[in-house]
């Protein structure tokens, strides 16, 4: 097999790197603001222009000078991208004057020696397609004039970037993933610093600073030898304290994460244990049907004290999924991390576990017998047939006659599933059908 050609997005804070990205990708996919330094981590997307298929890889606003130790650390990520690049597209402001920033841009790319695209965006209109003079000084030739908002431009300088793209180099062929695994948790409990880990490098940033990570990141990594996509995203945080637009799309965009997931990583900070917030998230992880591993991170840093009240808050606040496993770990050191991918293969395995027909009804009628469902308006209800509709999760759908089950009832049912069957680690979802009803597949 041939591996896909690696394009890499390079400029400066806000020149319009991410508004490139999605308007070759023709979708949102990376987010976008007028403040500057949105993009931190770099994201890789699968593009196609012309019948050429190849990567193309978002990467944070490079800085000759950066004044922190996240910026840096953006600057790194940003270098690292283009040391892996077939093609660089180099993207200047047009209505700026070249920064020393840009400078440093256009320097890395002439050492580097990569093959690049220099781009002019933010020209809106002919009357600035002719003022882009003050950009020959960089050194990189005549800039293609862009505008990525509008479009202008932008099919000519894709028709130059695929001109300038490898055959392809020879490669293995690409692993079909297991499973889709989402690290999930309130901002600056360790996802970002638990993805480094499994993937054993620097793949996104890791800062003090809460909020660090804005865009969801997916990498293939292998886990004892599987091939599994891990997504990094944003913290979930309670709507009273977005504070912005960017906030708020990091944030949709984290919960969008949950259609494309198998399984969830629920992190929780050991030192503060499970509060109202994990709370909150847990009941919307069960409710997406996801499978669910609980992760107590920075455990080896406890005292035997906090360990305690740490168990006692996952107990109290996290009681209604007592069916997901809890490891305890720690994302910075790796210490009890070899557990998590044998945890993940049980879950995945009983989210897909399917109960045969003629044994749930048995089942059924068993413990109805022992436990009648309670009288309702004066009116007793019974199940009269029992079927597994799906899996992934498991959903069974119970036929009623004679009148409402009530929650309290189905509770039962679950757990009876659960003391039968190991389905630890997965929602399992119990629907009810009135007999003379007939089931269209959603929930009712």
């Amino acid at each position: 097999m041939r591996r896909l050609p690696v394009v890499v997005v390079l400029g400066r804070p806000n020149v319009g790197k991410s508004t490139l990205v999605n308007r070759i990708l023709r979708r949102k996919a990376a987010v976008v603001d007028e403040q500057a330094g949105v993009t931190r981590d770099r994201r890789e997307f699968e593009a196609e222009w012309q019948g050429r298929d190849f990567v193309l890889v978002d990467t944070g606003g490079w800085e000759l000078n950066p004044d922190e130790a996240l910026t840096m650390n953006i600057r790194e990520q940003a270098e690292v991208a283009v040391g892996g690049a077939d093609v660089v597209v180099f993207v200047t402001d047009a209505t700026a004057v070249p920064v020393d920033d840009d400078q440093g841009v256009a320097r890395l790319l002439l050492r580097s020696g990569v093959p690049y695209v220099f781009v002019a965006n933010k020209v809106d209109g002919p009357r600035q397609e002719e003022d882009l003079g003050h950009l020959w000084s960089l050194g990189l030739g005549e800039p293609a004039a862009i505008s990525a908002l509008h479009g202008r431009g932008t099919g000519d300088f894709l028709d130059r970037l695929v001109e300038l793209l490898p055959e392809g180099a020879e490669g293995g062929e690409a692993p079909d993933v297991i499973a889709s695994l989402a690290i999930m948790g309130r901002p600056n409990v360790g996802k970002s610093t638990l993805l480094n880990k499994l993937a054993g490098e620097q793949r996104v940033l890791v800062s003090d600073v809460p909020g660090t990570t804005r865009d969801p990141i997916n990498l293939v990594l292998e886990l004892d030898g599987e091939p599994f996509e891990v997504i990094d995203t944003a913290g979930i945080k309670r709507r009273t304290r977005i504070k912005d637009d960017v906030e708020f799309y990091s944030v949709l965009r984290a919960r969008e994460v949950l259609n494309q997931a198998d399984v969830a990583l629920l992190m929780v900070d050991g030192q503060r244990g499970a509060t109202h917030q994990e709370q909150r998230l847990a009941e919307e992880l069960a409710d997406s049907g996801v499978g669910l591993v609980v992760l107590l991170n920075k455990w080896d840093q406890l005292e035997e004290e906090q360990r305690l009240h740490t168990e006692d808050s996952v107990a109290d606040r996290l009681a209604f999924i007592d069916w997901a496993p809890v490891l305890r770990m720690s994302a910075r050191t790796g210490a009890r991390m070899h557990r998590l991918p044998k945890a993940i293969r049980h879950v995945l395995e009983n989210r897909r576990r399917r109960v045969p027909t003629p044994e749930l009804n048995k089942l059924i009628r068993k413990w109805q017998a022992a436990h009648p469902p309670p009288m309702r308006k004066g009116k007793r209800p019974k199940i009269i047939y029992a079927v597994q509709a799906e899996t992934a999760p498991p959903t069974v759908i119970l036929f009623v006659r004679g009148g409402d089950l009530g929650p309290d009832y189905l509770r039962f049912i679950e757990n009876r599933l659960r003391d039968t069957y190991d389905f630890i680690g997965t929602p399992v979802r119990i629907v009810t059908r009135r007999r003379h009803d007939k089931w269209t597949g959603h929930d009712g």
